[in-house]
């Protein structure tokens, strides 16, 4: 996507992260010509956030059987997800956070501790946490709870965050570029992977504590852009078990309708 071209910051106060979110986020699948129509309506109002361009790097851990990404994609009243991240390629002593990510009834809190890359290997392996605190507890829990959880997929995308001057709650991330792999787990290896969307869609997320305003809802309206359940982790999922099945998909491996969903040829 033009203008969603990354630009890692080479150093990141852990300090100056949000650690703890309740928030709505409701997401969108948006083309290049939609994009460049809610950029003119944006200038007025939104503003780069302070680490405005990144590239996000994921690892999501689940069981072996994908026990956590297929009881997500039946859509339940609650789901969480157990994941790493960092925002940019790590080094030992990179800044990495462990996310526990939660939605129930619509509402998405997330949780996450703050450590260097390797301090956060070493704890999903197994280890104590380098600080405890009420979230080190609830990600210790997680990790008993799903036996022999591991790390399952690789997710990374080069992300623009905007929040609205007049209206700071509100924030709205773009996506391009969401690439995936399952070989070479390991975030200091790169950012590397297959695509999962074509070259001109990203992913719009808008979050907000309330619900969205009006001014926003009728710039959606007015380009015909409507919500989706797209998960990232779990279009890369169906995408693993179609080419399992059906090989001849090659890289075109998600179709998207009029309406921003995702479905199956």
């Amino acid at each position: 996507m033009k203008g969603l071209s990354p630009n890692p910051k080479e150093a990141f106060a852990i300090s100056e992260y949000q650690c703890t979110f309740k928030r709505y986020e409701k997401k969108y699948l948006v083309t290049q010509q939609q994009y460049n129509a809610l950029a003119k309506v944006f200038a007025a109002r939104m503003v780069p956030d302070r680490f405005a361009e990144s590239t996000i790097s994921n690892i999501y851990y689940d069981t072996p059987d994908f026990r956590l990404i297929r009881r997500s994609l039946d859509r339940p009243a609650y789901k969480e997800k157990l994941r790493l991240r960092t925002y940019r390629t790590p080094g030992a002593d990179t800044e990495a956070f462990v996310e526990i990510k939660k939605k129930y009834d619509h509402i998405v809190y997330k949780r996450r501790v703050a450590m260097t890359y390797s301090e956060a290997q070493a704890y999903l392996d197994g280890g104590a946490a380098p600080e405890q605190s009420q979230i080190s507890n609830e990600i210790d829990w997680f990790l008993q709870f799903y036996k022999g959880i591991q790390p399952a997929m690789c997710i990374c995308y080069d992300r623009l965050a905007l929040f609205d001057q007049y209206q700071p709650e509100l924030r709205v991330t773009f996506d391009s570029g969401i690439r995936w792999r399952m070989d070479d787990l390991d975030l200091s290896s790169g950012s590397a992977g297959e695509q999962l969307l074509p070259h001109d869609t990203c992913l719009m997320e808008i979050k907000i504590p309330g619900t969205t305003p009006l001014w926003l809802a009728r710039a959606l309206s007015e380009n015909a852009i409507f919500p989706t359940h797209f998960s990232k982790y779990g279009a890369a999922y169906q995408t693993m078990l179609r080419e399992d099945r059906s090989p001849q998909f090659g890289s075109e491996t998600i179709h998207i309708n009029e309406k921003g969903e995702i479905y199956c040829a």
